[in-house]
């Protein structure tokens, strides 16, 4: 089938390759001369045969509010939008009722794989009516991981999006887990080799995972993260996420913990700990650091 792709960057330019191994025809179009097959978003929708699916992956907020008002004004009846980015699911409503209106359809799909996708698969989550799902279902066959998991119509409209935003905050979690564990090891005396106790964790243990591994990659570039800041930023999935446990009452401690360890470490000196430090010297007469 043939494909539009708006946004050639780190994951886009990987997966116009990878879907163009599996046979297809991709024209990718990006700001950026260079990566681009186009030059522009009318001459990618003139390129296409109709009825057309021109797949999204840009940053989320403005620049994928901006490409889907341009493609509402370029695209025909029957033709069909899939926002590929890490857009809010409140987002992917609006969009839908937007091209709906001029009868064009809209996919939302969460995508997982990184740098890594090209050669091992990206994990898919799509949402929206099963009338468009498959139109793009030849795509998202091409994208996914080889054998029967990676990949799920998770259910209408905003369920994609909405199904990687809380995969990017149990990510949170994770991380801020090895990450807690890697210092406590580093702490101690007694514990000579934290790298190779690291490595050691990824066969035979429950808690073995990609992460893991990927710990165990970077302990090999740098064993004590010596050439680190320990400076940590957020997508704005993690957020999200828990917004949405707000919203629906569902306690989510762990990944509220994880999402604000990754705010502290933005400060070069923490107010909270003064006001802390303060209070244990008013009512105890505890020693305090001056600056």
């Amino acid at each position: 089938m043939e494909l539009g792709l708006v946004g050639l960057g780190k994951m886009g330019g990987n997966m116009r390759e990878r879907i163009r191994r599996a046979g297809h025809t991709v024209i990718g179009y990006d700001r950026n001369a260079d990566l681009a097959d186009v030059h522009s978003l009318e001459e990618l929708v003139d390129k296409l045969s109709g009825p057309r699916v021109v797949w999204v992956m840009v940053p989320a907020g403005e620049p994928t509010q901006s490409t889907v008002d341009r493609l509402a004004e370029l695209l025909e009846p029957g033709d069909v939008v899939v926002d590929g980015g890490n857009s809010r699911w409140t987002d992917d409503e609006k969009h839908a009722g937007e091209l709906a209106a001029k009868g064009i359809g809209f996919v939302d799909c969460g995508v997982s794989g990184g740098v890594w996708g090209l050669e091992n698969g990206y994990a898919l989550m799509y949402g929206g009516d099963a009338e468009h799902v498959a139109r793009v279902q030849p795509v998202f066959d091409a994208l996914k991981p080889a054998g029967d998991f990676g990949a799920v119509h998770a259910g209408k409209v905003g369920a994609g999006h909405f199904a990687k935003m809380v995969h990017n905050g149990i990510e949170y979690a994770m991380m801020q887990a090895y990450a807690e564990g890697w210092e406590l090891l580093e702490k101690v005396d007694s514990v000579e080799n934290v790298r190779e106790v690291f490595r050691s964790w990824q066969e035979g243990t429950v808690i073995r995972s990609w992460l893991l591994d990927l710990a165990v990659d970077a302990l090999d570039e740098d064993e004590h993260l010596d050439g680190l800041r320990g400076y940590a930023q957020d997508s704005g999935e993690g957020r999200w996420t828990v917004e949405a446990a707000i919203d629906h009452a569902v306690p989510l401690p762990a990944i509220t913990a994880s999402l604000f360890a990754r705010f502290a470490s933005r400060q070069e000196d923490s107010p909270q700990m003064k006001m802390i430090a303060a209070l244990r010297n008013q009512f105890g007469g505890h020693a305090v650091e001056k600056k």
